[in-house]
């Protein structure tokens, strides 16, 4: 990895953004699912037919207005001159919540893009970086792994307490920490006091 700091901040969406976990979990357990069975960090689409129940019903449930952000991070992608998001959400709930919300990131990357889970090599051709130019923000062992494909370095969403990072993982306590990990557009690296 290069030794100069990423510019861009690449998110997961739900429980990386957004504190989704419930709403996420509500829509399953509505449709009669037992809330034990559910696990996290899959394509919607495959986890609804693993569990046996059909996707448009799930989506039809899923509460739109349930998933608020962490504290923090609506304040961090608003202070963000580029972001962007790679989430295994479907498109259609993807892309209203960050309608619903206000975000506008450069490239939002929902299920509908990738042939199986997220991938962040098509966020890096769509916006024109190499690796070594973004760190990617997650929630999930899947997102790491995203990140260690491609050579890029990665962060835990560590205010989510569901996270499991390894011992060596860099975790952050609170979205402000993102801005410690990159270059602002003009000048040093930043920092939060």
């Amino acid at each position: 990895m290069s030794p100069v700091a990423p510019s861009v901040v690449v998110f997961d969406l739900d429980g990386t953004l957004l504190d989704s976990d419930a709403p996420l979990l509500d829509a399953f357990v509505s449709l009669g699912v037992p809330a034990e069975s559910v696990t996290w960090g899959h394509v919607v689409a495959d986890e609804c037919n693993r569990l046996g129940i059909d996707l448009q019903d799930y989506l039809d449930a899923y509460d739109l207005t349930a998933a608020q952000p962490y504290d923090g991070a609506g304040d961090l992608v608003a202070s963000l001159d580029r972001w962007a998001v790679v989430s295994n959400k479907h498109p259609r709930l993807g892309h209203r919540e960050l309608q619903r919300l206000g975000w506008n990131p450069e490239v939002a990357m929902f299920s509908d893009v990738f042939d199986g889970p997220k991938q962040l090599g098509p966020a890096l051709l769509a916006l024109g970086l190499s690796a070594d130019d973004v760190v990617f923000i997650g929630d999930t062992p899947h997102d790491r792994a995203c990140a260690q494909a491609v050579g890029a370095r990665f962060a835990w969403a560590g205010w989510n307490p569901r996270t499991q990072p390894n011992t060596d993982d860099l975790v952050l306590t609170h979205p402000s920490q993102v801005l410690e990990l990159v270059t602002p557009a003009e000048g040093p690296v930043a920092s939060v006091d």
